[in-house]
């Protein structure tokens, strides 16, 4: 059931914010109304989409899309914790001379993601020289109707988009491009080991509901039923990780796997961003001591914290949603040491 929307302030409203988060209106002949209306469910919730490329890359080829060096681009934003999954998953497995990759502006428009070369660590799109990330959306297939989200792997082969699913595409960088990785260590790097799979898959499931996806349901909620729900599960299930983590040093025991890194890039946003910006504030992550120093430890594994850009992530939540911040001021702190000793390598295996 979609909202019912009466007055003008509302759609005005409910228009800007689902911009901000990529989904074109008016403006754009190639979606519908309701394709920008759906994403507010009838209580004021705030409900994600599924992504819509669902391609493979197979080292062997077998699905059409063989892993391959330079033949896939990947486009990202630092501030986007989805895609920073996919920028520390390349850098673990040591495969960034293999996929290169763009980061867009910070600051998203009412257009979408767009690219810049007068900020840094962002560049003009080297592929088409595309203004908006939407134009390589149609690029890929015109008659497209969806949100224009980053991540999002280009297959330069076949001109088109490969996929938008950040779950997927750090599956496939974890195991089909092994035959590339920079060192025997990179390539023998599991972290979607077969023996943890069911563990991980299910502690993903409702972390990816709770959390990742828990705070954008406080944030972006509209009504106060809709908040009260999200943000009342979301430090349930914090909660929740912080009893697991009392136990083990990863949340699949000892061994560093991708639900941890799924998890890592909302925790590393949270307390800079999260708490204030999305009324997430019953607790920081300094606050929950083995979330905190569970944070730091993986911040601290070699290569993490060279994929983490406070500035990007300040500017583009505060500057971006006027819907929540209207004047787009960007907030001074808080002061967040991510590099104290966390003392986690001492916890006794699982």
């Amino acid at each position: 059931m979609l909202i019912r929307l009466k007055p003008v302030r509302q759609v005005r409203q409910i228009y800007i914010l689902l911009n901000q988060l990529g989904i074109s209106q008016g403006r754009n002949p190639h979606l519908k109304m309701s394709t920008v209306i759906s994403d507010i469910g009838a209580k004021g919730e705030f409900l994600r989409k599924d992504a819509v490329f669902r391609n493979w890359i197979t080292a062997d080829g077998s699905s059409g899309f063989k892993a391959e060096r330079d033949r896939y681009h990947l486009y990202v934003s630092l501030a986007c914790p989805w895609a920073h999954r996919t920028l520390i998953v390349r850098k673990l497995k040591g495969i960034e001379d293999v996929i290169p990759y763009t980061v867009v502006d910070w600051l998203m428009g009412e257009n979408g993601w767009n690219f810049t070369d007068k900020k840094a660590k962002c560049s003009p799109d080297p592929l088409f020289n595309a203004q908006y990330v939407r134009e390589l959306y149609f690029k890929a297939n015109p008659d497209y109707e969806g949100r224009f989200t980053v991540p999002m792997l280009w297959d330069k082969k076949n001109n088109t988009i490969v996929t938008n699913e950040s779950s997927e595409i750090i599956q496939m960088f974890n195991s089909e491009f092994n035959d590339f990785c920079a060192t025997v260590e990179q390539k023998e790097l599991d972290l979607y080991p077969e023996h943890l799979r069911a563990q991980v898959d299910a502690v993903n499931e409702w972390i990816y509901n709770d959390i990742n996806n828990g705070v954008y349901k406080s944030g972006f909620a509209r009504s106060q039923e809709a908040y009260d729900k999200a943000v009342t599960q979301l430090f349930a299930s914090l909660d929740r990780v912080e009893d697991i983590l009392s136990k083990t040093r990863y949340l699949a025991g000892d061994q560093l796997t991708l639900a941890d890194i799924r998890l890592f890039t909302t925790l590393v946003r949270f307390d800079l961003v999260y708490v204030g910006h999305f009324k997430c504030n019953k607790k920081r992550i300094m606050d929950y001591p083995n979330l905190w120093a569970y944070t730091r430890d993986i911040y601290q594994t070699p290569g993490v914290a060279e994929t983490v850009d406070r500035e990007h992530i300040a500017k583009h939540y505060q500057a971006s949603h006027t819907s929540i911040n209207p004047f787009a001021i960007v907030a001074i702190g808080p002061d967040l040491d991510f590099n104290l000793p966390h003392n986690r390598d001492k916890m006794s295996k699982a």
